[in-house]
């Protein structure tokens, strides 16, 4: 028992072979412990013609009791290829993420490509640090949600053949491929079903201004109040963290005074919780539609409206384009932009308080 930390520790025997940890066992100990020289240990392990059944056999059991693995490094130099990309995100704990580093995984295994991605924590320092380490490792290319807004720091990269796709939001002071959703139109018409529904003091809070899909929701958020003839009042938008102490803060100012809002535009999956927990102590039913779907929206009474976009299709773009970039196929970067889709199960279809 580990005192410090409360963990149970058994000691058990390790199963040993001929090499201690830290040293890896070569070709030469596999031709060794076969009997056969390195040429045909080599055959074996590229699956080359020359071999008997007999010799393959002795040379696969080596390999097996060894724990041997081929060193591609020789075989990356050659080809000029290592067959691994990589993918920077924003935060590998947000469950809109998933759904995308799996799409891009599907992609890059159907390719015989290893994906290796890393989370930036929405921090540009951060994100470049971690494409550059990317970069050191030769990956054939990247898939990159940015955290900054400029990537001259890549210039050299992609010039040096290290094909970039971004995604969720587009590169910053560079040319590059980017695969988006439509935020403006989403949020636009999430506002607009919100208004279609008798809905006038209608509020919007959203993650910080500086990021490309906050200031597009906002963007459609103010499109469709214009357009319905409805001032929009300071006290009705809030841009910020999406702490969920900062947001709470930022509807119950907005659900309180004199003229509170009716309904609420939620600017993201992590705003949406926070508000959904807020409303849930509210005396009053108040509209809310949410932009990205959350998990358990449909078990809620009343189930959450949301504009949906398909994470997972973002991702699959995004890494097909990335290999029909390093496959030579593209010519110029180009900006790819998916629909997203309104989703109606009642909290967006509530009718204002009277």
């Amino acid at each position: 028992m580990d005192n410090r930390t409360g963990q149970r520790i058994v000691a058990e025997t390790a199963r040993r072979t001929d090499n201690r940890y830290g040293n890896r066992p070569t070709m030469k100990d596999v031709a060794a412990r076969a009997g056969v020289g390195l040429k045909t240990v080599s055959r074996v392990v590229n699956g080359e013609p020359g071999v008997t059944p007999d010799t393959e056999r002795r040379v696969q059991e080596a390999i097996d009791a060894l724990g041997f693995r081929r060193n591609d490094s020789a075989r990356v130099l050659r080809k000029g290829r290592t067959a691994s990309i990589g993918l920077v995100l924003e935060d590998l704990s947000d469950p809109f993420y998933g759904p995308l580093s799996r799409a891009v995984e599907e992609v890059a295994r159907a390719h015989g490509a290893l994906l290796i991605n890393g989370s930036s924590a929405e921090d540009p320092d951060r994100e470049q640090e971690l494409v550059l380490a990317l970069c050191a490792r030769r990956v054939d290319g990247l898939v990159v949600i940015p955290a900054g807004d400029d990537h001259r720091y890549l210039e050299p990269e992609i010039k040096a053949g290290v094909a970039t796709v971004f995604v969720d939001r587009p590169a910053g002071q560079i040319d590059a491929d980017v695969v988006l959703s439509d935020n403006f139109g989403g949020a636009r018409d999430g506002v607009a079903h919100l208004i279609a529904h008798g809905h006038r003091r209608i509020g919007f809070i959203g993650d910080m201004p500086r990021i490309h899909t906050a200031a597009e929701r906002l963007r459609g958020y103010r499109t469709a109040m214009d357009a319905a003839g409805i001032p929009v009042e300071e006290a009705w938008t809030s841009l910020g963290i999406t702490d969920p102490q900062r947001v709470r803060q930022a509807a119950e100012a907005m659900l309180s005074g004199p003229s509170p809002v009716t309904a609420i535009f939620t600017g993201n999956n992590r705003v949406t919780v926070t508000v959904v927990r807020v409303l849930a102590e509210h005396s009053r039913p108040v509209a809310l539609v949410g932009f990205d779907d959350i998990e358990l929206a449909d078990l809620l009474q009343p189930g959450v409206t949301v504009i949906a976009q398909d994470s997972a299709q973002l991702g699959r773009t995004a890494a097909e384009r990335l290999f029909h970039r390093l496959d030579g196929t593209l010519a110029l970067p180009e900006r790819v932009e998916l629909p997203t889709r309104l989703i109606t199960r009642g909290s967006g279809e509530l009718p204002p308080a009277s």
